[in-house]
Formats: C-alpha cells, structure tokens, sequence
C-alpha cells in the first residue's frame, strides 16, 4: 500500500509539472482566449478597444516617411439639438467633423483621448475596397469579374470556387456563413477564436462548403468574404496586405501614427475588421475618399473605383439600406452619400455634396438594437446639414 501510495504520489507531481509546462506554453493562447471572451464586457470594452495589441498578435501598418498632413481647423461648431444626448446614449468614443477639408468638430469621450488608437472592425472592409481598386488600375488584378480562384487555388473545392471578385465585393458570395455576434458557436465567433488562438484564416475561409445561393443573386453580409478579398489581393501580387496598403494608400495621407492591424496566427492580416489608427488618421483616410480619391495633389485611389465601389451595386432588398463594393449606401441617400460601418458604433459618413465627411469611434454594446444604425445615420445626416 505505502509502495502504491509512493507511485500515485509521483504520477500526481508528473501530471502536475505536465501541466505546468502546457499551461507556460499555450499561455499566449490561453490569454488571448481569455481576452475575446471578455473583449466586449461592459467595464473593460472602451479601454479594450483603444489597446488590442495587448490582446491579439498584430502586425505594424506603417504610415511611410513624408510628413504629417495637417487637419486645419475651421470656425467652432456645435452640435444640433440631440447631439449630446445621442454621444451619451451610444456610447460614442470620439466624434470628429470636417467640412471642406477643416475640422469643425472634435471631441474625445469615455476616457479617450486623440493618441487613442481604435479598433475600426468593420470600417476596415471599405480600406481593403480602396486598395484592390488601386491594384486593378495598375492591372495586378485584371478584372473584378475573374473568379476568386484565379488568385487563390487554395479556394478550388470550396463554397468560394464559383464566386468572381465581384461577387465578394457586393456579398453576394452566397456562402453560407453565420454572423450572429451574440451566438458564441456562430461562424463570426468561431473566427474570432481561431484569430485568438493562431489559427490561419485561409484554412478557415477554405473549410466552407455549403451555399445558400448562386453567387451574384442574394446579397447577406458575409465577413469571410472581405477576408478572400485579402486572399485575391496577396495571390495576386504576392506581398502582404500590410505592406501594400502601406505603400498605396496610407503613405500619400501623411498620417500622425503608424497603425497595426490584428492578425492570425500565420501573420496575415484581419483585414475585415482588424485596423487599428487613431480618429484623426481615419479622417485623413476619409477626406482622402471625399476628394474622389485624392488628397495632397495626387490621386491616391481611382475616381472612378471610388464612384463605383460606393454605388448600391449589390443585390439587396428594395427599401433596404444599400451595399457597394465593401460601402454602405443608406436609405433614401442622395448622389454622394455613402459610409463605411463597423460593429459597436465605428463610422465613417461621407456627403460629398456638401463636403462634409464625419468619424465616429465608439463602445456601443446597443449597437444591433433596432433602428440604432439609422438613428446614427439620421445624426449624421442633421450634422452636414446644419453646418
């Protein structure tokens, strides 16, 4: 007895110290999980949203050698009746108003300040639109009417293998792909955790085999379709989506920080919902697309890419908000009005009429609530009016 007693001791220190080491190993692994988990809780989302980097493994987006761009200031503004309640009622982080190239507005909330650098999500698919419509100009990409497997093979036998470019532009992939947030064995959740715990997002995109229609019928807002976008994008041209979106969209805005984008656990980029810069460089990228494409005397993205990618392109419900190539294009919008949108409140509202181009950052956890997106469209609307 006191022999088995001697061996059940040592067996128990053995799975001990075992355990010990998985636990020093998968730590990295185990800390992100934990961070996803708690990423949206209500005490810990607005600072977890200004520091991702100290959750995710992430790769630097540099913002090139030239210059800072200046912002210059207009003559102060203030808000149209509502506007304060609705910053406290959405939990908006930042709210930054130009019209005609000037700052009419800017102001931090919830503890944030202008060196914040923020989560976009889903602002993100409309940078990674901008870049593919720069490569398809210098011809990198012939035609958005090729299909996805042309530049990614990994895609043959997939759900993708009869989907074009364009196809994935609008969302209209017809992939079956569940983007319920709050249903934590969704497919969206399922890819935040392989993000998580280094997995790599081109096996992920590749294990979908199911439809629910032909591609080019149904538009559903599908995230793993911007994610192909990167994968034509780096087949393509065999670079990093970091590295190009450095050199042909970020350098000419001479922005005030480097940003970083979140990445899987292969180093690729999160490219459709993982940029992280501050508010005032998300507005350098924005009056970079209200001037058409242009910004400090050179045209940065196609004039016409950008009239394109934000035309209701996509096959969406009649009377329902509309979608471009990776923009939204809201209900009842006149010529030149378009947004980029990420979940949680990130926003970037364009009417280019009246020159006036708006950022919002924010900590929004009401922000799938009804009517929420066109009460922050309705906002935006009264602010570019009223200035």
């Amino acid at each position: 007895m006191r022999v088995f007693g001697k061996w059940l001791g040592r067996a128990l220190l053995a799975l001990i110290l075992a355990a010990g080491v998985i636990g020093v190993w998968k730590w990295e692994e185990i800390n992100r999980l934990l961070a996803v988990n708690s990423l949206f809780n209500a005490e810990k989302i607005v600072a977890n949203f200004s520091h991702m980097d100290a959750a995710f493994l992430t790769a630097p987006v540099a913002r090139g050698n030239g210059p800072t761009s200046d912002l210059p200031h207009g003559a102060a503004y203030e808000l149209p009746t509502g506007g304060t309640d609705w910053i406290e009622e959405r939990a908006v982080t930042s709210l930054l108003v130009m019209k005609d190239g000037q700052i009419r507005f800017e102001e931090y909330y919830l503890g944030t300040s202008p060196d914040d650098r923020r989560i976009s999500w889903s602002v993100a698919k409309s940078y990674l639109s901008a870049l593919l419509g720069v490569l398809l100009e210098e011809g990198a990409i012939a035609s958005i009417d090729d299909p996805v497997v042309k530049y990614v093979p990994q895609l043959k036998g997939s759900a993708y293998e009869p989907a074009s470019i364009r196809n994935v532009l609008n969302m209209a992939s017809g992939v079956t792909f569940d983007e319920d947030y709050f249903d934590k064995n969704s497919d969206i959740n399922r890819m935040g955790r392989v993000v998580a715990l280094g997995g790599t997002l081109d096996d992920f995109a590749a294990s979908f085999t199911d439809s629910f229609a032909a591609p080019g019928e149904t538009w559903q807002y599908v995230s793993i379709d911007t994610h192909v976008i990167g994968m034509v994008i780096r087949g393509a041209t065999g670079r990093s989506v970091t590295d190009l979106l450095t050199e042909k969209i970020l350098a000419p805005l001479g922005l005030e920080r480097d940003g970083y984008y979140i990445t899987d656990g292969a180093g690729v980029a999160f490219v459709l919902g993982g940029l992280n810069f501050t508010t005032r460089d998300y507005a350098r990228f924005g009056q970079m697309i209200l001037q058409d494409g242009s910004y400090g005397g050179k045209q940065v993205v196609p004039a016409g890419w950008i009239a394109a990618s934000t035309a209701a392109s996509a096959p969406t419900a009649a009377g329902k908000i509309g979608y471009g190539y990776q923009w939204w294009i809201p209900v009842g919008a006149g010529p030149g009005e378009f947004l980029a949108r990420g979940v949680y409140g990130q926003y970037i509202y364009f009417d280019q009429p009246r020159g006036v181009m708006i950022v919002t950052t924010g900590a929004d956890r009401g922000f799938r609530g009804e009517g929420v997106n066109e009460a922050n469209i309705e906002m935006f609307r009264k602010i570019a009016q009223s200035l």
